[in-house]
Formats: structure tokens, C-alpha cells, sequence
């Protein structure tokens, strides 16, 4: 009973951003709804989504003046070589884990309205935590931030959160990226014949000379 109906939220979606012109669009997740088709002969459902999407983009009698597409995918080699076509989602960023600079802003946005002891370091964590994404660095805080509620209830009084707590937490949550790479290293070296990948070879032989 819900054949089409992943067809038509999509549909009414494009409608409701064209009706709001000038608009962004953000397309989260595009793997899995713009999913390579030659992967999904198996499911026509899904394949019926993924053609809903390219005509939406570009098809005869839309209209996408003033709608303006953007889209991310950790995984952008399983999105579907039409979707990447000029006039569609043509253009490619590369968007790597923070900087050092980077991981102190996060650190300190993810510990603002938190009972923090005075004197934390936060710089010299941001430091200690290169190759971690935004969401690792997210968790460090909302783990330092538990084991310092935990103990608040033990004692019957407020704790705040301390430098050991950011320190367990740190060596409890392990970096994400890690995986992403092994694979995308795979894909960038033997599968960039277009040379879309290059920004991310030249990254990953700057990682590995770290």
C-alpha cells in the first residue's frame, strides 16, 4: 500500500521549495535516496525514487528557478552517475574532519550551558583529538557530561564537569573517521578515473605522512 509514496513526498517537497523560491534545498543522506540504480535491480521501488529525484531536477515541465540544490553523503560513490551530471548535482566538495581550530569551537559549543570547573584546558583536548569528527567530539562532551551527573546524584550535590571526566571520555570514545578513510582510500585510488576523488588523494597522502 505504500508503493509511490516515497515518489510523491519527494514530489510535493520539490513543490513546497519551489513555491518558496528563492530557496536552498538540502538533500541529507543522498546515497540512500539517490542510490546507484545498477545496485537496486532487486528493489524497483527504490529505483522508482531515485528516477522521481532526476526528474525533478531537470524534467520537462518543472521549474527550478530560484531553487537552489545542495546535498551531502559520506558515501558519494553509491550515488548515481546521473545525479552528478552537468546541470544537477555537478559540483563536489570535499569536507574534512575539523582542524585543530575547529575542534575547540565544537568542544566549546558542545560544553556551553554545562556546569564546567574552572580552568579546563579546552585547547589542550582539541589538541588530543585530531582525526575525530564533529559528532566524536559532540559525544566527549555528552559522556563528561553524564559521569559528572552521575556523581552530582551520588553526592547530592552539583559537580561540575572536570578535566578527568573530558579525559575518560576522550579515551572511551574512539574517533569515527577511521573507517570512512580505509574505504575511501580504496575508492579514491582505484576508482577516480573522472579525477573527482584528487582532493581527497591529496589529503589522504598528507595523513598518512602525519
Amino acid at each position: 500500500m505504500w508503493v509511490g509514496s516515497s515518489e510523491r513526498n519527494l514530489h510535493e517537497t520539490f513543490e513546497r521549495a519551489r513555491r518558496a523560491a528563492p530557496c536552498v534545498l538540502f538533500l541529507d543522506e543522498l546515497d540512500a535516496l539517490g542510490q546507484k540504480r545498477s545496485n537496486l535491480r532487486n528493489a524497483p521501488s527504490m529505483r522508482a525514487t531515485v528516477n522521481q529525484l532526476l526528474l525533478e531536477l531537470d524534467g520537462a515541465d518543472r521549474d527550478n528557478d530560484g531553487l537552489f540544490l545542495l546535498a551531502a553523503s559520506n558515501q558519494p560513490w553509491d550515488v548515481d552517475p546521473a545525479l552528478r551530471r552537468p546541470g544537477r548535482l555537478d559540483r563536489t566538495i570535499l569536507v574534512l574532519p575539523p582542524d585543530e581550530a575547529a575542534r575547540f569551537a565544537i568542544l566549546t559549543a558542545s560544553l556551553r550551558n554545562r556546569p564546567v570547573q574552572e580552568g579546563i584546558d579546552i585547547r589542550a583536548l582539541a589538541a588530543a583529538t585530531g582525526g575525530y569528527s564533529g559528532a566524536d567530539l559532540a559525544a566527549i562532551a555528552e559522556s563528561a557530561a553524564e559521569t559528572a551527573l552521575a556523581a552530582s546524584v551520588a553526592q547530592g550535590v552539583l559537580r561540575p564537569i572536570t578535566a578527568q571526566d573530558l579525559d575518560r571520555a576522550r579515551r572511551e570514545v574512539r574517533p569515527s573517521t577511521g573507517p570512512w578513510f580505509e574505504t575511501a582510500q580504496n575508492v579514491a585510488t582505484f576508482a577516480n578515473t573522472s579525477g573527482e576523488y584528487d582532493d581527497l588523494l591529496v589529503y589522504l597522502r598528507t595523513r598518512k605522512r602525519r
